[in-house]
């Protein structure tokens, strides 16, 4: 499948931001600092920044054209198959949940995002082989619904420190076995530094599956780390992102990257002094595209595990 976007002549990837990136602004107030900070792109997140709204305004269309920003990846009202506990988003019960995804993918399509994203939700209190059924299914009715109107589903591993709140696809492999059984030509990976770092054989699983990943979040992993919701930016943390980034041009992933920052300020109980949500939004968006900037020019190619 080819990926809209994908670069061509261009010497630096497409740079996009999620909006969870810049949780205190507005949608109309996010195209104006990602433009005004150097970014190509906005991450979308419905559930945040559309009011969980199934159906595109057509003002908020008309907004994001004029901004001459490009939908990057879109997360639904709905994110997941099965409810995540530490964002109580939508209804308990999964058919709900999928039925909602359905219909978000369709009413959302105005946006054109590169690709919607999702991830399965955790196991919660059914047997693991049973939870997988549930997502696997529902995943291929939201690919088929994606596939209705020209779109495409990413979904995102999550870190396997947070498996019990988000998902039990911690891994490439564990991901690209879901895809496998999911069986959708639309299907693909929305992989996540921050998420993602600490895996075992990470560049050789980049190798392998690069061809599957529909985009790539880039961030960092800040060491001492103090909870789920404190990110760093690209090259501020320990992860390899010279190795991952180089790993992933010399596999041949042309697509976009994305900011994406979580960093408390209160909002999910920890109030750090040196939140980056503090930042000025223009100031945290440009800067994390100069450190990601640098992080490409120093991207190692043909490196090893």
């Amino acid at each position: 499948m080819e990926l809209a976007g994908e670069m061509t002549e261009r010497t630096l990837p497409w740079f996009s931001v999620a909006e969870y990136t810049t949780p205190g602004l507005s949608f109309d107030e996010d195209l104006e600092a990602y433009r005004k900070g150097g970014a190509d792109g906005i991450g979308i997140d419905a559930g945040l920044k559309l009011g969980g709204g199934e159906q595109a305004d057509s003002a908020h269309v008309a907004k994001l054209r004029e901004s001459g920003l490009t939908a990057a990846f879109l997360f639904p009202p709905v994110p997941s198959v099965l409810p995540m506990t530490l964002m109580a988003l939508g209804d308990e019960d999964p058919a709900a949940r999928v039925e909602a995804m359905c219909r978000s993918v369709r009413g959302l399509a105005a946006f054109d995002p590169i690709s919607f994203a999702c991830a399965t939700g955790p196991q919660g209190d059914y047997e693991l082989e049973h939870a997988r059924e549930i997502a696997v299914d529902g995943l291929l009715r939201v690919a088929r619904a994606a596939a209705d109107v020209g779109a495409s589903v990413a979904i995102e591993p999550m870190h396997a420190s947070i498996a019990a709140d988000y998902s039990w696809i911690t891994s490439i492999p564990d991901a690209v076995a879901l895809l496998d059984d999911i069986g959708e030509p639309n299907t693909g990976i929305l992989f996540d530094v921050w998420h993602l770092w600490d895996t075992p054989d990470l560049l050789g699983e980049i190798r392998a599956h690069a061809h599957r990943f529909l985009g790539v979040h880039v961030d960092d992993w800040r060491d001492p780390t103090r909870s789920w919701c404190d990110r760093a930016l690209p090259g501020d943390g320990i992860a390899d992102l010279a190795g991952i980034l180089g790993a992933l041009d010399e596999s041949g992933y042309r697509g976009w990257y994305e900011l994406e920052i979580f960093s408390d300020d209160g909002r999910f109980g920890n109030d750090y002094a040196d939140s980056l949500w503090k930042l000025d939004p223009v100031e945290l968006v440009a800067s994390g595209r100069e450190k990601f900037e640098r992080a490409w020019h120093t991207r190692r190619l043909n490196s090893t595990p």
